[in-house]
């Protein structure tokens, strides 16, 4: 929904600053806030801050792996498929492009597991998640019944039909690949 790039650690008024610009561009304050115990939220400015807004801070353990598991696992996953395998823009302007090419591929062409197999824009736009539709089923002999990688849903089409691999890739970047299969011609 927003991210920012700093050169150095942020202070509180730049994260209030940033979730202030985030919210006006929602349209509204999320419920909860999920955070570590880093000085600029941890501190009365931020408390303060989302109280007046209705917002409730929760603050994951210090020291304690998987208390923060979903942030956690975004930064893994943004560190490995991106920042990794790029050549780092030396330019913050530069960096944040590549950052917002990232994130527009992780939120709409990323299945997440904590979605069950949606994406975060199908869920945030309400969309009927793209994984929920009927799939195609490239094994012959496969029983309809069968169970499937979740969520199950019925074969669309037959069996063993021939199928094409189709990968684009977003923004051009080779590390932000767009898989889909769809019946061969």
């Amino acid at each position: 929904m927003g991210f920012a790039v700093f050169a150095q650690q942020p202070t509180s008024v730049q994260v209030r600053s940033l979730l202030g610009r985030t919210i006006r561009s929602a349209g509204r304050a999320p419920k909860y806030l999920i955070c570590d115990k880093g000085r600029q939220f941890w501190c009365s400015g931020f408390k303060d801050w989302c109280k007046r807004r209705k917002i409730k801070a929760r603050f994951g353990a210090i020291g304690q792996h998987g208390s923060i598991a979903v942030i956690e696992r975004f930064i893994l996953t943004m560190k490995t498929l991106c920042t990794r395998v790029i050549l780092v823009p030396v330019r913050r302007e530069k960096m944040r492009e590549e950052l917002n090419r990232f994130a527009s591929w992780y939120n709409g062409h990323r299945p997440h597991m904590t979605l069950k197999g949606a994406t975060p824009d199908e869920i945030y736009r309400g969309h009927h998640p793209t994984c929920r539709y009927p799939r195609l089923e490239p094994r012959a002999h496969w029983p309809s019944g069968a169970p499937c990688a979740k969520p199950g849903v019925p074969i669309r089409g037959w069996p063993g039909q021939p199928l094409e691999l189709k990968v684009e890739f977003h923004a051009g970047r080779k590390h932000l690949p767009i898989v889909s299969l769809r019946r061969a011609a």
